[in-house]
């Protein structure tokens, strides 16, 4: 896959991914609905578990864009990626709660923790996957969830994950890849606090949720159309 689709195509990677979720009537909001039917089968592939110590082996990257199942469930299928953990980050408030983030009563936007392998994806790559799979163009949106708290963060740990996320804005503006401007923000990583355990794996373990099926497979099916080099190759076409 080339780094960047030409302003044609991105177009309409763009507008199809609107479309999509705008037709949506549900969103990610502080409810648990699951039943014993919604959690009854698991979707995707058998994902692999890992330790915390063996998770220590990797390096960590972390990103907001819209709601963390949706986005969870996208870098998990994501070849080089190790783990992802749905979480809170982004603002000041201490060990915040899902209430407290989805009716928008703290400063964090809903985050994942990505670990992966560098030596088979690069952090390039990452961000490559992060402005791929959602629209950077919509301030505290994305589709059906609005507030501060879906809004679309790259974070940076260091300097050079800093220049890498700001040369690849530069270069999808100086393409005009989009119709508006982007405002994701580019923000220096303080912490990152774990979601309720209901929350990971969520799209995985609730597959006939109505959010799920409307808004959150078909974005992750989008992904998986548009990047399918960058899959794990056993969930490839």
């Amino acid at each position: 896959m080339k780094l960047l689709k030409t302003k044609t195509k991105m177009k309409i990677i763009r507008i199809t991914f609107l479309g999509i979720i705008l037709m949506a009537s549900t969103n990610c909001q502080p409810k648990n609905t699951s039943t014993k039917s919604d959690i009854a089968k698991e979707t995707t592939f058998p994902k692999e578990a890992f330790t915390t110590e063996e998770l220590q082996n990797y390096e960590t990257a972390y990103f907001a864009s819209g709601c963390f199942w949706c986005v969870e469930a996208i870098f998990e299928s994501v070849e080089g990626v190790k783990e992802v953990y749905s979480g809170y980050s982004g603002g000041k408030e201490e060990n915040p709660t899902y209430e407290e983030v989805a009716y928008g009563r703290t400063s964090h936007a809903e985050a994942v923790e990505v670990y992966y392998d560098p030596a088979k994806i690069s952090f390039t790559k990452l961000v490559q996957v992060f402005f791929g799979s959602h629209d950077p163009t919509s301030l505290n949106r994305q589709g059906p969830d609005r507030g501060a708290q879906y809004r679309s963060i790259a974070f940076y740990k260091n300097d050079e994950q800093e220049r890498i996320i700001k040369d690849y804005i530069d270069l999808l503006e100086s393409k005009d890849a989009y119709d508006r401007p982007i405002v994701t923000q580019v923000v220096e990583f303080n912490t990152f606090y774990k979601a309720e355990e209901y929350h990971q794996d969520y799209e995985r373990k609730n597959p006939n949720n109505s959010y799920i099926r409307n808004v959150s497979i078909p974005r992750l099916n989008r992904f998986k159309k548009n990047f399918e080099s960058y899959l794990k190759k056993e969930i490839q076409h």
